[in-house]
C-alpha cells in the first residue's frame, strides 16, 4: 500500500485556531481559493447547459475542444492546435495527479518538479510507483526520467520561466525522450514580467510540439475553481494516450461544465477584470508586508513568497499572532518562507495590511 504524507493543510489546524483567536478575527490567507463571484455571464452559460441527459465525452464537447484551440492560438500565441492535440479535465489538480499513471509510468521510473513546488507533483508519482526528484536543472536529472514538471508562474514562488529557460528543458528532453508538462495555470496573472510564454509557445518549440503539454484551469482568472473546468494541450500522441486511459477511469467532465468553459475562453473581459482586482490586492499586501521585514518575491500568479529571515513555522505562528494564517514554506519544499494568498476579499486584505502596518 502506499504511504502518503498527512494532507498539509490539516496541519495547519493550530495555527488557524490560534489566528481566529485574534480580535479581529481570523483572515485566510493559506489557501488560493477564489472568493469573487463567478461572473453572471458563465453562470447563465451553466444554466443554458442544465439539459444534460446524456453521459458527456471523456474527450471534450467539440465546443469545449474548439474554443481551447481558439483560445491557445488568440490568447497564448500558439496556433496550428487542432481536436486531437486537446483534452478537457475535471479541474486541473486531478490531471496532476493522475499524469503520471495515466502515462503508464511506475516503479523504476522518475519523475522530476521543480526543487521549490506545488505538493501534488510529488504526490502524483507517487500514486503511480515512481520515484519524485526535486530538480530545476536538466543536468540534475536522472538517468530514469520519463516525466519533467514545470510549473510558470510557479506556485508558490511566482518566479517565471522564459523563452531561453524552457527552450533549454524542451531541448533536453528531446535528446532523452522525456514527456514534459507544464503546468501554466496563472499564466494570465503577470505582474513584474510582460508575459509568461507558454511550453507550446513557437518561440520554445520552433513548431514541434512533440512530447510537450500544457496544463490549464479556470479556476483562478475566471473564478470557476467551484466547476472543475480545466484542459491540458499538446502533443496529439501523447494527449490521445492519456485519453484512451481516462474513457477507462470515466474521468469526464460534466456536459454544463464544459459549456461554460468554452463561453469563458471566448470572453477576455472578465479576466481583464478579476486580473485588475488581484493587482490591487496585491499592491496593498506586499509593502505591507515588507513594512513588517519580510522579503517578498512575486513575478505572477496569486502569492507572495515571504520571509522575514527566520524558519516558516515561526513565521507562520508570528503572523497568526496578528489574526493571519499564511501556508508555510514547508508544504512547498522550502523551510525557510511562508506563502501569502492575494485571493481573500478586499475587506481581508486590508484588515491583514492594517495588522501588518500596525
Amino acid at each position: 500500500m502506499i504511504q502518503l504524507p498527512e494532507f498539509p493543510w490539516d496541519t495547519l489546524a493550530g495555527a488557524k485556531a490560534r489566528a481566529a483567536e485574534h480580535r479581529g478575527g481570523l483572515v485566510d490567507l493559506s489557501v488560493g481559493s477564489p472568493v469573487d463571484p463567478t461572473p453572471a455571464l458563465l453562470q447563465e452559460a451553466l444554466r443554458e447547459a442544465t439539459d444534460a441527459h446524456g453521459y458527456p465525452t471523456n474527450w471534450g464537447t467539440p465546443e469545449a475542444r474548439r474554443a481551447i484551440v481558439d483560445w491557445f492560438a488568440r490568447v497564448r500565441g500558439v496556433p496550428g492546435l487542432d481536436d486531437e492535440n486537446v483534452l478537457v479535465t475535471v479541474g486541473s489538480k486531478e490531471l496532476v495527479a493522475g499524469l503520471p499513471q495515466q502515462l503508464g509510468l511506475g516503479a523504476g521510473d522518475a519523475v522530476v518538479h521543480p526543487a521549490v513546488a506545488y505538493p501534488t507533483y510529488d504526490i502524483g508519482a507517487r500514486m503511480a510507483g515512481a520515484t519524485p526528484v526535486r530538480a530545476d536543472d536538466p543536468d540534475d536529472w536522472p538517468a530514469e526520467t520519463r516525466l519533467v514538471w514545470l510549473n510558470s508562474p510557479s506556485n508558490p514562488t511566482g518566479d517565471v520561466l522564459g523563452v531561453d529557460a524552457l527552450r533549454r528543458v524542451v531541448g533536453a528532453a528531446r535528446e532523452r525522450g522525456i514527456v514534459v508538462a507544464s503546468d501554466e495555470c496563472y499564466a494570465l496573472l503577470p505582474w513584474e514580467v510582460d508575459a509568461a510564454p507558454s511550453i507550446l509557445d513557437p518561440r520554445v518549440t520552433d513548431g514541434d510540439i512533440g512530447g510537450l503539454l500544457a496544463v490549464y484551469s479556470l479556476s483562478k482568472q475566471s473564478n470557476l475553481a467551484g466547476y472543475r473546468a480545466a484542459f491540458v494541450a499538446g502533443d496529439a500522441a501523447v494527449v490521445q494516450r492519456v485519453l484512451a486511459v481516462r474513457k477507462h477511469l470515466g474521468l469526464m467532465a460534466p456536459s454544463p461544465v464544459q459549456h461554460a468553459l468554452a463561453v469563458a475562453l471566448g470572453d477576455e473581459s472578465h479576466v481583464d477584470a478579476q486580473r485588475e482586482r488581484y493587482r490591487a490586492r496585491r499592491a496593498l499586501l506586499l509593502p505591507a508586508l515588507e513594512a513588517r521585514g519580510f522579503s517578498v518575491s512575486s513575478d505572477a500568479g496569486l502569492y507572495l513568497w515571504a520571509s522575514d529571515g527566520t524558519d516558516a513555522l515561526t513565521q507562520v505562528d508570528r503572523l497568526a499572532d496578528l489574526g493571519i494564517l499564511v501556508a508555510p514554506g514547508t508544504f512547498y519544499g522550502d523551510p525557510t518562507h511562508v506563502r501569502v494568498a492575494i485571493t481573500a476579499t478586499d475587506d481581508d486584505i486590508a484588515a491583514a495590511s492594517a495588522r501588518l502596518l500596525g
